[in-house]
């Protein structure tokens, strides 16, 4: 038999990681995984998932990821029964997680977003010909032509 599930998504919820009795760390959140299909004119659908992550998989996974960002998680999908409320027995499948990874995305800023903090002001007590100029004021002859491609490390 063979039960592994890869999926890759946005964290859905603030994670909150538990101890149960024994001292053991345990970390349950809900994943948006985006359709790889959209209808034309329609919004994007995401599904949503369960995902449960145990012991240091739990620990790595609330020290280094928050509400809406990305995450990949590899693991096996799970059912088991419980008793809601009103006395009937619930089904839930969830995802146990067996590794965790970023996925490249960068991590947000303090300036909002994802983008890079904004360039530096110049100070107001720069004036006249003592301002920086402005890059778009500089041509094709500032550049100067190396002689072979052996100089750069790259």
């Amino acid at each position: 038999m063979y039960n592994k599930a890869v999926l890759m998504g946005r964290i859905c919820n603030d994670l909150e990681l538990k101890t149960i009795q024994s001292g053991i760390s345990v970390l349950s959140f809900r994943l948006a995984v985006d359709r790889a299909y959209q209808a034309k004119g329609e919004e994007r659908k995401a599904d949503f998932f369960n995902i449960v992550a145990w012991r240091s998989t739990a620990e790595f996974i609330s020290k280094y990821f928050s509400k809406g960002r990305m995450i990949l998680v590899e693991g096996e999908l799970q059912t088991r029964q419980y008793v809601d409320k009103n006395g009937s027995t619930q089904n839930i499948v969830e995802l146990v997680v067996n590794n965790a990874h970023f996925t490249g995305e960068p991590k947000p800023s303090a300036y909002g977003g994802y983008n890079n903090p904004p360039p530096p002001a110049v100070p107001s007590s720069i004036s006249g010909n003592d301002a920086p100029a402005a890059v778009s004021s500089g041509s094709i002859n500032d550049f100067v032509e190396t002689g072979s491609d052996d100089d750069y490390p790259f």
